[in-house]
């Protein structure tokens, strides 16, 4: 970026009464690609020298389908993928939206396909999602995308054998984050820019968050600590915390947390900031008799899904709580 961009980005605008300074210099219109499988691998096998990262397998019971555009926006068109059972049957079967992490800025849907593959061998059908990250578009264009994704998979349901009435976000960091968004905000009409698919309902009946914070203003959050860089989440959402801190709150899904809330799993690494606020989403859901689990893996790197030993655990929790969510829906 040249200094007179950059000088632009950081332009200051009156929020709500305050001064609040912009941070749009990561708009940078380039692919963030620092976040991925192998560098992953790379920094957590230094610690965990026995892990073994997951690879792509092909299956003959699995269907896929890969780079279907499910919306255009403007001229960016966005991508899914999707990994059904194959199987001569009549029979429809839970959709799983499944978002990638790397901070809203980095990561890609690829980096889930094994995940995808292995669910699907259980019963599922699966779609790996792309959506806009902080590169080209800020807070709130991911969740616009996320549930466009959900109406495009209600629309095309019968050529995936999907059951539009047990459908489920999950996803991995900040995807897991997300997942939780678009599950507590169902039917929220200020997350909904209905470019696509509009005759269609975003709704989710369930929500697998793997390690994905529930608040950025939760005291256990770790987001926000610009004084050595800046932050993921504040290139995600243009402001700092401590410039517009009701941006950070309304972007919580902790704040939308309630009696509607579908059933959540909570998947976790033992890194603490990971799930900041879950236990006062647990409690919000206790006490309006919402089934929640929790399974924490002990002594484990915050990706631990992409890599056995835990790769495999996380396929078998995921796997039974949504056939106990789902076996008691009807």
């Amino acid at each position: 970026m040249t200094k007179q961009l950059l000088a632009a980005a950081l332009c200051i605008f009156s929020i709500s009464g305050i001064q609040a300074q912009t941070v749009l210099s990561g708009l940078t219109g380039v692919r963030d690609t620092s976040y991925s499988n192998h560098s992953a691998y790379k920094k957590v096998v230094k610690r965990y020298p026995d892990i073994k990262l997951v690879a792509e397998a092909a299956s003959p019971v699995v269907g896929e389908q890969r780079n279907i555009p499910y919306c255009t926006i403007g001229n960016r068109t966005l991508y899914l993928d999707a990994f059904y059972p194959q199987r001569k049957t009549k029979q429809r079967y839970p959709g799983i939206l499944i978002i990638h992490g790397g901070g809203w800025r980095s990561g890609n849907r690829s980096q889930h396909i094994p995940l995808a593959q292995h669910l699907a061998k259980q019963g599922f059908a699966c779609y790996t999602v792309e959506y806009r990250l902080s590169t080209e578009a800020l807070y709130p264009a991911a969740i616009y995308d996320l549930k466009a994704a959900l109406r495009w998979i209600k629309a095309h349901a019968s050529q995936f054998h999907t059951d539009t009435s047990k459908l489920v976000a999950l996803g991995f960091s900040a995807g897991g984050e997300l997942a939780a968004f678009v599950g507590v905000t169902n039917n929220n009409p200020d997350f909904e820019q209905k470019d696509c698919n509009k005759e269609y309902s975003s709704q989710v009946q369930a929500i697998v968050d793997i390690d994905g914070t529930l608040s950025f203003v939760h005291p256990e959050s770790g987001e926000g600590n610009d004084s050595k860089s800046i932050s993921a989440a504040t290139y995600w959402f243009g402001y700092p915390k401590k410039d517009n801190p009701e941006l950070w709150e309304q972007a919580s899904p902790l704040t939308y947390a309630d009696k509607n809330t579908p059933p959540v799993l909570f998947l976790n690494s033992s890194v603490e900031r990971m799930h900041a606020g879950r236990d006062d989403f647990r409690a919000i859901l206790n006490k309006n008799g919402i089934y929640s689990e929790v399974h924490t893996f002990p002594n484990s790197p915050h990706d631990f899904c992409l890599f056995e030993p835990w790769f495999t655990p996380t396929v078998g929790y995921i796997t039974a709580f949504l056939k106990k969510v789902f076996s008691n829906s009807h």
